[in-house]
């Protein structure tokens, strides 16, 4: 197959194929752009890119000394860039794996509510204990998991494995309870874990009167496929995360709906 020319510049031929190719790694760069913006990872991106320029610059210039040496720093440069950037890696991986999540496809109606068994759960015993404990100013993070059992996650605290339940909940995040400082994970309708620690997030754009338990909330939905409750201890205000993004001082049926949306996407809102 011959691809016809698009168009001429001098004596350069532009093949639609190249347009195509120059679009895909502007989207790319663009995108690893957005990824590491405001994170110390952008300058060392820069620094390497200096560096390779500057390689090519000494190469140009026949300096063999130099280039002997920056041809040996070069050759290791993908391992080491795997190294420096691992944690941007992980992330632009998650969100591809995010972007082809089949939750999302629209299945047949005969599927469609399959999943409510193994995720169902008393919503009304959860939402009273925030309620409660949003009363008392009691701070609270918990991460609801539809189909994944977060065992990562969970190992860095004290497995529970337990039935939902209202004083359950409260009694975990009570200022006493040895179990309180850390993150409750909640998987397939049941309390998996419970002082558990979280990721946080690195983004810079997050405003500076969120606290450690806002930014971990974050941070879990940057990392994992989940809904993450916060309590707030300052003001005592509900919000929900997803995907990075906040949803602060939210009422119980806001707070019903959103979790009823992560549990059950597939079902129709009435």
């Amino acid at each position: 197959m011959i691809l016809v020319p698009a168009f001429h510049i001098g004596f350069l031929e532009i093949k639609w194929a190249d347009i195509f190719d120059i679009a895909l790694v502007s989207v790319l760069l663009f995108s690893v752009y957005k990824l590491v913006k405001g994170t110390v990872a952008l300058r060392v991106l820069l620094g390497l890119l200096i560096l390779y320029l500057l390689f090519l610059v000494v190469q140009a210039t026949q300096m063999e000394i130099l280039t002997l040496i920056l041809d040996k720093f070069m050759s290791v440069g993908i391992i080491a860039a795997l190294i420096i950037f691992q944690q941007e890696i992980r992330k632009f991986l998650l969100i591809l794996g995010k972007s082809a999540d089949i939750q999302g496809l629209q299945l047949p109606a005969i599927f469609k509510r399959r999943g409510r068994s193994e995720n169902d759960f008393d919503i009304h015993d959860l939402l009273e204990a925030m309620k409660v404990m949003g009363s008392t100013h009691t701070g609270a993070l918990i991460v609801l998991s539809r189909n994944d059992e977060l065992d990562a996650y969970c190992e860095t605290g004290d497995m529970i494995d337990a039935m939902i339940s209202k004083r359950l909940i409260i009694s975990i995040f009570s200022k006493n309870s040895p179990l309180h400082d850390g993150a409750m994970i909640i998987v397939s309708g049941r309390i998996k874990s419970a002082r558990c620690i979280l990721p946080v997030t690195d983004n810079r754009n997050v405003p500076p009167n969120m606290g450690l338990r806002h930014r971990a909330a974050i941070g879990m939905s940057e990392a994992t496929d989940t809904l993450v409750l916060v309590v707030s201890e300052e003001t005592g205000h509900a919000s929900a995360v997803r995907n990075g993004k906040i949803l602060p001082a939210l009422n119980l049926v806001e707070l019903r709906q959103q979790i009823q949306r992560y549990l059950y996407p597939n079902e129709e809102e009435d």
